[in-house]
């Protein structure tokens, strides 16, 4: 098996945990009521636990995402993180109760089209 096709589960994996940690951190800031730039209030929101859920998305991305890169180019990998516009309207979909338009429908179309067509390039490497 080539080092491309061992390396997209982790890039969606890294794509998915980047997603999971931007709907925690929107739930963790309605939890706390919003943000106020202020240390106190700041310091409140940190030990939210949604927030908290929401770094620790975030770092475990990152190590998933290391792993990623120790198999493939960055040049192949980076583009796979255009999923997240995809998973991220989704979750904030069914998590967050957000709208999809019929344009974004479509804009998110031509994303996985592109995505496709990019995954496609690195075949031959």
């Amino acid at each position: 098996m080539s080092p491309n096709v061992k390396a997209i589960p982790l890039i969606v994996l890294g794509v998915l945990l980047n997603a999971a940690a931007q709907i925690c951190l929107k739930k963790g800031l309605q939890a706390a009521g919003g943000m106020q730039v202020a240390v106190g209030p700041l310091f409140r929101l940190m030990l939210e636990p949604w927030v908290l859920a929401g770094l620790a998305c975030y770092a475990v991305s990152v190590v998933v995402w290391l792993g990623a890169l120790s198999l493939v180019q960055v040049n192949y990998a980076y583009p796979f993180l255009a999923l997240g516009f995809i998973a991220n309207a989704l979750m904030a979909r069914a998590f967050l109760g957000e709208a999809m338009t019929p344009m974004r429908w479509v804009a998110l179309g031509i994303i996985v089209l592109g995505v496709g067509l990019q995954a496609l390039s690195g075949r031959g490497n």
